[in-house]
């Protein structure tokens, strides 16, 4: 069990390396940022010095040695808008993004689990069918373009909720449906498909010619048994509703790690974009990294892969 404790630990910081160099890299080709943050009538050597100043007039391989050493010691720099420290910046941000992808996680859960028992208990019937095809129009939507939507019908036409900013739980409704439909579609086609294998097994098929009545039959001994698999995809699905949070943050001004990362790869605030990548790397890693390690725990044959 160590020796996969490890394998998975240099996983995780392999991720997180190959995602900041990636980065580092990537933005690089955005362009010089030291335009934007001068006058546009600003004489070259004016430009020259404030390049020197930031360390951008270095080769590219020199910066990122520097980026490296710097970041392993948990320093990104300052902010080239605000002087900020970046790192500080962007963890500030974090409670707003975890707020809204657990409470999208909440409300996926809520609504899915029940959906695919229902719809794999009643399979092939009316219901099963309706919950299958909003399960493929929930997976096809972009979240952007719902959001949107959202906007439009509840904010702007009906003008029932704010179109969008933070700090109330009225401001969290709209992001909250928008970032969860994606994981209601498939958290329900998920539990659907596992209850199917769990109803064809022939405990189940005892237990109900024994008279066990419905609803003890499909709470007590099917969805109890077809939780498991679904609980490795919850810890998996946390990481992808964080990265995701990225558009709806935007769409919705939400005050969030995603909304400040787009407003710095616009500004070209390069310190901010790669301490907020560390960040979104670094918790999504981990988040793996415990989902395999109860998996592990759970199936010990998964230690030997």
């Amino acid at each position: 069990m160590l020796d996969f404790i490890i394998k998975r630990l240099l996983q995780v910081i392999l991720v997180v390396f190959l995602a900041l160099t990636a980065v580092f890299f990537l933005i690089r080709l955005s362009g010089d940022p030291t335009a934007l943050f001068l006058p546009p009538d600003a004489p070259r050597e004016q430009i020259e010095e404030y390049r020197e100043l930031l360390g951008f007039n270095r080769p590219l391989q020199d910066q990122y040695a520097d980026f490296m050493v710097n970041a392993v010691q948990g320093d990104f720099g300052e902010s080239l808008r605000s002087q900020e420290d970046a790192l500080q910046l962007v963890i500030d941000r974090l409670p707003a993004t975890f707020q809204l992808a657990i409470a999208a996680l909440i409300l996926s859960l809520v609504i899915a689990i029940p959906l695919g028992v229902l719809s794999a208990y009643k399979r092939n019937s009316f219901f099963d069918r309706i919950g299958v095809g909003l399960t493929v129009l929930g997976q096809a939507v972009p979240n952007f373009w719902l959001g949107l939507i959202l906007i439009f019908f509840f904010a702007a036409q009906l003008k029932l909720l704010p179109t969008g900013g933070g700090g109330t739980l009225v401001h969290l409704i709209l992001p909250t449906i928008t970032l969860a439909t994606y994981s209601i579609a498939r958290f329900t086609r998920f539990t659907r498909s596992s209850m199917l294998d769990i109803l064809r097994k022939d405990y189940i098929r005892t237990a109900k010619a024994s008279g066990v009545p419905t609803f003890p039959l499909v709470a007590r001994f099917a969805l109890k048994n077809s939780l498991i698999p679904i609980i490795t995809l919850i810890a998996l699905d946390l990481g992808t509703l964080l990265g995701g949070a990225v558009i709806t943050e935007v769409v919705f001004a939400w005050p969030g790690i995603g909304r400040l990362l787009m407003q710095s790869l616009m500004n070209r605030d390069f310190p901010i974009v790669l301490a907020a990548v560390f960040i979104i790397a670094l918790i999504y890693a981990i988040i793996n990294f415990i989902a395999d390690i109860l998996y592990a725990y759970v199936n010990p044959q998964i230690r030997v892969k």
